[in-house]
């Protein structure tokens, strides 16, 4: 994908160095519901594209706080948008992220989620490790990074495998966007008009 970034590998590995691992049976049994939920919206034949897109994105509402991530992914300028540049953004990325989430998982299509394990960065901070069984024998590996308590679980980040390597999604977002910002004396107008291509670009080749 041309608009995606690669950020340095080391990164990921840090980000996965120094785990406590210890099993968080809830935050497994979220993943493993929430994960089977959105994957079937995917697989439904009975949907059209629209109702598939629709549906999709009421899952990933509900399953993912994008707020956080929208915050996550400009870090230090998400104090510095006015309050109308930061719901113009939000509003923005929510488009851009639903389109990526729902344009990458696509090739993710599988018979089941299988959870393989989980480690704990904290109480309420964990990654669970899952693997999605297909028909063709080609099981992919999918991360979920999960934030929150029991009862008010969402995910921040999901790692999927793009080219041979596990690539975190939000933290390659960041790395493009925050880059975008430096050069651009952190313009909203900037990045939004950024996301917005991007958004298109990636809806296009979807319906191609």
């Amino acid at each position: 994908m041309k608009h995606l970034i690669r950020p340095p590998l080391a990164a990921v590995a840090l980000l996965a160095a120094g785990l406590p691992a210890f099993a968080d049976a809830r935050t497994e049994a979220y993943i493993q519901k929430n994960a089977s939920d959105v994957l079937q919206s995917l697989n439904n034949p009975k949907l059209s594209a629209a109702e598939r897109t629709s549906t999709f994105s009421g899952y990933m509402d509900k399953f993912t706080n994008l707020d956080a991530v929208s915050n996550f992914v400009i870090g230090k300028y998400s104090r510095r948008f006015t309050e109308a540049e930061q719901a113009k953004y939000r509003k923005a990325f929510r488009n851009y992220a639903l389109t990526v989430y729902e344009y990458q998982l696509d090739a993710y299509r599988g018979e089941a989620v299988v959870v393989k394990n989980s480690v704990d960065r904290s109480e309420t901070d964990s990654i669970v490790n899952t693997v999605i069984k297909r028909q063709d024998g080609k099981d992919m590996d999918v991360r979920w990074r999960v934030q929150g308590k029991e009862g008010s679980y969402q995910v921040v980040d999901v790692a999927l495998n793009l080219d041979g390597n596990l690539i975190w999604l939000a933290i390659e977002q960041r790395a493009q966007f925050i880059a975008l910002l430096d050069r651009s004396n952190g313009s909203a107008d900037a990045l939004i008009k950024k996301i917005d291509s991007m958004t298109a670009e990636l809806k296009a080749k979807t319906r191609s």
